[in-house]
């Protein structure tokens, strides 16, 4: 009997990608990816990112499940593309080593919560709501009202503590004084060159050079490395809408991501990088 071949994905770096808002689709993805690399045991994994950032709670998920996968002698190394900002920054250092170009933009490192009043719209038009709750704070952030100053008060002690978890994690990550990131931990982006300053990346370079650098650390020859890339199938119609190459339809699909997530995590605090 004659077996059929079988690569060695010892010999192999594995490529998973991270683009656009990361909410729980881009976490099951990611999560089931890193799992794949563990089971199949892939030396090194060249993580490629291209986010404005996303959801906290999805954001720390990821960045857990590559400390796990590192813990386990598995070499990360993060490539950042034209952006990598806020949750892309707190999950690029869950890496061991960063790699971004000049111009890549990244930073915006902090939490932003938003909700919409339209108290005065709804006035106009004659509409109004009833509202019955179990506590003065079950409808927080309701959009037929103003928000009370005890509101304000707890969503900001809400806001600080994400922001002190980020902060700490970047601190960790980067091997930083906590009052260091501080300084630049203001929201404000920065440049690939002025996040190589700041020690926020480690080289600059491209994907490239990154890929180069993840098979130097597994102690693999580039010229004879494979890179593979994990990704799940998309389902047939996001195939279909994504296919043919037409700028068209490639708005279209990037439009009705960024909806979905919108209405997704209304009301939920962000680690997003809003221009």
């Amino acid at each position: 009997m004659i077996w059929p071949f079988k690569s060695n994905k010892r010999k192999q770096i594995a490529r998973i990608e991270i683009t656009g808002a990361i909410a729980t689709e881009t976490r099951k993805r990611v999560l089931k990816a890193l799992q794949t690399v563990e089971e199949e045991k892939y030396p090194a994994i060249l993580l490629r990112i291209d986010s404005p950032g996303g959801t906290v709670g999805d954001s720390q998920e990821i960045y857990d499940g590559l400390k796990r996968i590192r813990e386990k002698g598995v070499k990360v190394v993060a490539s950042y593309g034209n952006i990598s900002a806020s949750g892309g920054v707190y999950i690029g250092v869950g890496a061991d080593s960063i790699v971004a170009n000049a111009g890549t933009i990244t930073g915006s490192i902090g939490v932003i919560l938003r909700g919409n009043n339209l108290e005065r719209l709804l006035d106009k038009i004659g509409v109004s709501f009833k509202t019955f709750k179990s506590g003065p704070y079950k409808d927080i952030l309701a959009f037929d009202r103003e928000s009370t100053p005890e509101e304000n008060s707890i969503l900001q002690d809400l806001i600080d503590t994400s922001y002190g978890q980020f902060v700490a994690t970047v601190a960790e990550g980067r091997n930083l004084e906590i009052e260091i990131v501080r300084n630049f931990a203001d929201g404000r982006i920065f440049t690939g060159q002025q996040a190589l300053e700041l020690g926020m990346v480690d080289r600059l370079g491209t994907e490239e050079d990154a890929r180069l650098w993840t098979c130097e650390l597994a102690n693999l020859d580039p010229e004879k490395t494979k890179c593979h890339n994990i990704e799940e199938k998309k389902p047939l119609l996001m195939r279909v809408l994504s296919g043919g190459g037409t700028a068209k339809r490639s708005r279209l699909t990037a439009a009705l991501d960024w909806l979905e997530f919108e209405m997704a995590t209304e009301g939920q605090p962000l680690w997003l990088y809003r221009p």
